[in-house]
């Protein structure tokens, strides 16, 4: 694909969520004229499975988003100074597809599913429409959400903005192509095992997994105690933005708790003088994982840029081995997640992905003979580590993938092989390994935000992960801020223009 040049319509494209409800607000710009520039955005470079571009989209809702858009434009109009407007009013959102939209298909990318219609929105869809959202895309994922890259037979290969040879990654592969390329301004996306700090990491956008509960989602697999929806956005302030409106308890859902749009994620966004005074920890490894040289130093320069404003940084060991944080997540997955899957998609085996079939197997042998207490076990040892790691700390700081990049459209069922820091290369048995996200799952009552920390050799984002004490959300945001204003990065992906 030929780039793009740089000029009004591309810089629609790429405007954050905070300064179009500005432009709202002040006439400068309306809803309509921003949900245009975001289709056609779409209709340059994003492609689909048969005829290649990002692919990040399972269906595109124009007509539908056009409606939304004009009440927005109406709205506006309407409005006398001072007035209070609904914090998304007129925003282009993408959600991922596993967040249901009522009357339209909820299959997950699985044949098993095909011909499945939601019957009722998903509570962040709810509340995205309720805060004036344009939900103008629904956005592609691996099978069920159980893979770090994103392609499926249903989809096709989504593909990052900044390398199309590479993967923007999984399960919310599409939600941060869709944010890197310029076609949505704000997404939903789910984290189990990394599923939103992947991919924000990979396409240099802003992913966050809140503490579990902390935003509602859909029972019975809402009690996975793993899981968690969340935001990504290009911004941090953007993220905490629709980490407000998400948030808080929902009647469908239980476990969910807290009050929505308290204004502690907003308030805690101070720029770089929100380093001052923080401890941070920093760990390079989290034990053992091999992370590539280029990880390495752009990690060490969000924390040195942290310390240059400010910060304590102070260096931290963990007794954590890649083998057995596999091991301690897929005796969890083995328990509830793999079983689930397998019920869903009895009978069609055959048409399921390598990986798909491949991840129910893994956690079936994983659980094999380890009893739910005994997993229990596993877990509470991880938790009491990372407590012990971040005594005296105000949070900590460790890069979010260990590689560069994944292949687009590879399975990795042999396992993968990553440079480590000293020259080495060392085989990982499996590719989940290749990731510094699921401790922050099985410790899940920690809030962490990935944020966009350098772009490597490859042309591929590195993110650095901001993990929190357990609930502690603004203390992830303030770091967050003041990286993303110490910390520059490109504004478009060369790939695309």
């Amino acid at each position: 694909m030929a780039p793009t040049a740089l000029g009004r319509d591309l810089d629609l494209a790429y405007i954050d969520a905070h300064t179009a409800r500005r432009r709202f607000i002040s006439g400068d710009l309306t809803p309509s004229e921003l949900l245009e520039a975001t289709l056609a955005r779409i209709e340059e470079v994003n492609g689909d499975a048969t005829h290649g571009g990002v692919n990040a989209f399972t269906e595109v809702l124009a007509d539908s988003a056009r409606k939304a858009a004009r009440a927005a434009d109406a709205a506006y109009a309407a409005a006398a100074p001072g007035d209070a407007l609904p914090p998304l009013l007129g925003v282009p959102i993408a959600t991922k597809e596993k967040h249901g939209i009522a009357g339209r298909s909820l299959v997950q990318g699985l044949e098993a599913c095909r011909g499945a219609v939601a019957d009722a929105h998903h509570p962040v869809v709810e509340r995205i429409l309720a805060a004036g959202g344009v939900i103008h895309g629904r956005t592609t994922s691996p099978e069920f959400s159980c893979a770090t890259t994103t392609h499926s037979p249903m989809w096709g290969v989504t593909r990052n903005p900044w390398n199309l040879d590479a993967t923007p990654g999984g399960s919310s592969g599409g939600a941060g192509a869709a944010l890197a390329a310029g076609m949505a301004v704000l997404a939903t996306a789910s984290d189990i095992a990394g599923s939103t700090r992947i991919p924000a990491g990979f396409t240099g956008t802003v992913g966050y997994k809140a503490p579990y509960g902390r935003i509602p989602a859909i029972p019975p697999l809402s009690a996975d105690w793993y899981r968690g929806d969340g935001p990504m956005a290009r911004t941090v302030a953007d993220a905490a933005l629709l980490a407000e409106v998400m948030s808080g308890r929902h009647i469908a859902d239980h476990g969910s708790w807290g009050r929505q749009g308290d204004g502690e994620l907003i308030a805690a966004l101070r720029g770089a003088e929100g380093a001052r005074g923080l401890r941070v920890g920093l760990s390079l490894t989290l034990g053992d994982y091999p992370v590539a040289p280029s990880v390495r130093v752009q990690t060490l320069r969000a924390a040195r840029a942290l310390e240059a404003a400010g910060a304590d940084i102070v260096e931290v060991a963990l007794p954590w081995s890649t083998e057995r944080l596999r091991r301690t997540a897929f005796v969890h997955f083995g328990h509830i997640l793999g079983p689930a899957m397998a019920q869903l998609t009895a009978g069609t085996e055959s048409q399921l992905a390598a990986y798909t079939r491949r991840f129910i197997a893994d956690a079936e042998r994983a659980a094999t003979g380890v009893s739910l207490p005994d997993s229990l076990a596993l877990d509470a040892a991880v938790q009491a580590e990372l407590a012990a790691a971040m005594h005296g700390l105000d949070v900590l700081l460790t890069p979010t993938q260990a590689v560069e990049m994944l292949d687009a459209d590879g399975d990795y069922l042999d396992g993968i092989d990553v440079p480590d820091g000293d020259g080495s290369t060392r085989h990982l048995e499996h590719y989940w390994e290749a990731h510094l996200t699921s401790p922050f799952n099985i410790a899940n009552r920690v809030p962490v935000l990935s944020v966009p920390a350098g772009v490597s050799p490859s042309g591929v984002p590195i993110g650095v992960q901001i993990v929190g004490h357990p609930f502690a959300e603004a203390s992830v945001f303030r770091a967050g801020s003041a990286i993303a204003e110490l910390v520059t990065m490109p504004p478009y992906p060369r790939a695309i223009g």
